[in-house]
């Protein structure tokens, strides 16, 4: 994949090098004649975080929001089966289109998706969470090794 970086494919200590320099200054692109230009705030702040993920062995994938996915490629992303994504896509809860008889998905729509998706699941878990908690079922002391 063309728009991917594998952080295996660096030392820790060239990570470590460039988090230290963009920690201590805001670097800038240079180009053949000297000519010196800050990079603007959002691309600094990208390459911040792009650098920090690497740090810690995440390989980071460029793309655009309007990359199509196909149905499989969409399923993928979701971790949900192709047909569980088709359903989802029928009954409206991911915005879709076609190309031809083929459904396609957008980047975005998908990242939505899945955004909302577990924003709902923290909710659950957290009323879950507070009425175990209320019904006197879950204290920290018993969260001991019981194997």
């Amino acid at each position: 994949m063309e728009h991917r970086i594998d952080s295996s494919e660096f030392k820790d200590s060239e990570i470590e090098a460039i988090l230290d320099l963009i920690r201590r200054k805001k670097p800038a692109l240079v180009d053949p004649e000297g000519n010196r230009t800050e990079l603007p705030e959002p691309l600094f702040k990208m390459l911040v975080h792009i650098v920090e993920q690497m740090k810690q062995g995440r390989a980071i994938i460029m793309m655009p929001e309007d990359e199509t996915f196909t149905t499989q490629a969409a399923a993928n992303f979701l971790g949900v089966s192709r047909q569980h994504l088709v359903n989802l896509l029928e009954d409206g809860e991911i915005p879709h289109h076609k190309v031809g008889s083929h459904r396609r998905v957008y980047f975005r729509d998908l990242k939505a998706y899945a955004d909302k998706r577990d924003a709902v699941r923290r909710k659950t878990m957290d009323e879950l969470f507070d009425e175990v908690t209320k019904a006197g079922k879950y204290s920290s002391e018993s969260m001991g090794d019981e194997r």
